[in-house]
């Protein structure tokens, strides 16, 4: 296809021409219009002032007979640029006048009519002009005639429809260069989208949309694109990062629960040694199960899927019980576990995955701060709370452990990351990553803070649930944009 071609195929200048000829026919209707008005308004001024004249020259007829109403028609006919008169014999003959010459029985209606003449100094083969008159009998059966030649009208109408055809035209070339000119900086821009969008399904993901500073439509549309593909980015290195460590963090146990299975086939002897052989491999088992239910819960969450079961509920009560399903694994550690949420905390949202995110950030905190109080001698608290906080719903977990280092803490919440510190304690990283992900599927946040000592994880969420994610249709998409 050649350039002009894509071009005109664009749909700015097929929008172009639809406006062009929108434009062009209103233009087209006002100057119609206009030369109407201007006929009609000439017609008019015509139409009274030779009925100004007609009723003069009756009143001389009236007052002086046929002989003075033909020297007044007469002498008014020999002045410049008089008006058409014509006064006649019953039998049709001329009396005065500077009328020469009239279509056959044009005199011989009374009224208004258009007609065609010669005025009297002209021949035969003189062209004929036209004229509005009106003729008006006399008793005696004498006829006048008085008009006006149409020559100016018919000039000015010309004129306005000149103007009209070549306004058409300028208005037509130039629109059609406005319109090629347009869709040819618009498609520059989509051909330029286009070459990245070919070098992002060639496997560079990193390839951006080019951005201007003009902030239209295509600019919006852009940034949203750009938006998504960073998100798209961050997936698939999410995705290749969670490969990765499934391969590396999963090898261990599942090459551990081989070996449990190999030695007992080698060196068991007895029921007793199978069936310890069996409880660890069953305990290895769950662990991976538990491991592989996290991964798909985090996939749920950060799919938005479970964005269908969200209901209205309090989440001072779910911390309540999540407090009370942990207190005794707190016991067992050496800590107390309190719970801070006296009064309801109403949201909107997936009961179970923050429920499940909540238990996870107290499973942490007993996890973590529990060798420490016991290697310290000492009893420390871990603390559950629950409030409201204008349209947001904050639920939080402190402990007295050793805390996440600030600059830990964005990589923390990264699927499989442990930090150095905490690889000696059983866990499969994936705590703080579901929580990240049910906060974000709420259109919360994960925040994770100094607790003086120890961390302080806390779950901000709108109390009325998620904004609805729209589904961009073809501005903002439109403008769904940025």
């Amino acid at each position: 296809m050649t350039a002009l071609g894509k071009v005109v195929r664009t749909t700015a200048f097929k929008l172009t021409l639809a406006y062009l000829t929108v434009f062009a026919l209103f233009a087209v209707f006002l100057l119609g219009y206009f030369a109407l008005n201007t006929k009609r308004l000439f017609t008019e001024q015509v139409t009274e002032a030779v009925n100004t004249e007609i009723n003069g020259l009756v009143d001389h007829f009236n007052a002086g007979g046929i002989r003075r109403l033909t020297l007044v028609v007469d002498a008014r006919s020999r002045r410049p640029g008089s008006s058409l008169y014509l006064v006649t014999t019953p039998g049709a003959d001329g009396l005065a006048g500077n009328v020469g010459s009239l279509p056959t029985g044009a005199m011989d209606k009374q009224g208004w009519a258009e007609t065609v003449y010669r005025r009297i100094e002209e021949t035969e083969n003189s062209e004929l002009h036209s004229a509005l008159a009106r003729v008006y009998h006399l008793p005696g059966g004498f006829r006048l005639l008085v008009g006006r030649d149409l020559e100016e009208r018919d000039r000015l109408f010309q004129v306005v429809l000149d103007a009209g055809k070549w306004s058409a035209a300028v208005v037509i070339i130039l629109g059609l260069i406005g319109g090629f000119f347009v869709a040819r900086r618009v498609l520059r821009r989509v051909d330029a989208m286009t070459e990245t969008t070919r070098t992002i399904m060639g496997g560079n993901l990193s390839g951006r949309l080019p951005v201007g500073s003009s902030g239209d439509e295509l600019d919006r549309l852009a940034h949203n694109l750009n938006e998504m593909l960073d998100r798209i980015e961050a997936l698939m290195r999410g995705l290749k990062e969670v490969s990765d460590n499934i391969a590396h963090d999963l090898k261990t146990p599942l090459t551990r629960l081989r070996n449990r299975a190999e030695e007992a086939l080698r060196t068991a002897s007895s029921e007793k040694d199978y069936r310890a052989a069996l409880e660890g491999t069953i305990e290895e088992s769950d662990s991976l199960i538990k491991t592989f239910n996290a991964l798909l819960m985090i996939a749920r969450a950060e799919s938005g899927q479970a964005r269908e079961n969200m209901v209205d509920f309090d989440a001072a009560e779910a911390a309540r019980s999540v407090g009370e399903l942990y207190e005794p694994l707190a016991e067992e550690q050496g800590l107390s576990l309190e719970v801070d949420a006296p009064g309801a905390a109403p949201m909107r949202g997936n009961r179970e995955l923050i429920s499940q995110a909540l238990a996870n950030l107290v499973d942490n905190a007993i996890k973590y701060a529990g060798p420490l109080a016991k290697a310290n001698g000492t009893v420390s608290a871990v603390t559950v709370a629950a409030r409201s906080d204008g349209d947001r719903v904050i639920l939080s977990v402190g402990d007295a452990g050793p805390g996440i280092p600030e600059a830990d803490r964005d990589r923390a919440v990264e699927r499989f990351v442990r930090l150095e510190k905490s690889r000696s304690i059983p866990g499969s990283g994936l705590g703080l990553s579901l929580a990240s992900a049910v906060a974000r599927l709420h259109g919360g946040e994960l925040r994770l803070g100094d607790n003086g000592p120890g961390l302080r994880a806390e779950l901000v969420l709108p109390r009325n649930g998620p904004v609805p994610q729209s589904i961009p249709q073809t501005e903002e998409r439109e403008e769904r944009a940025a």
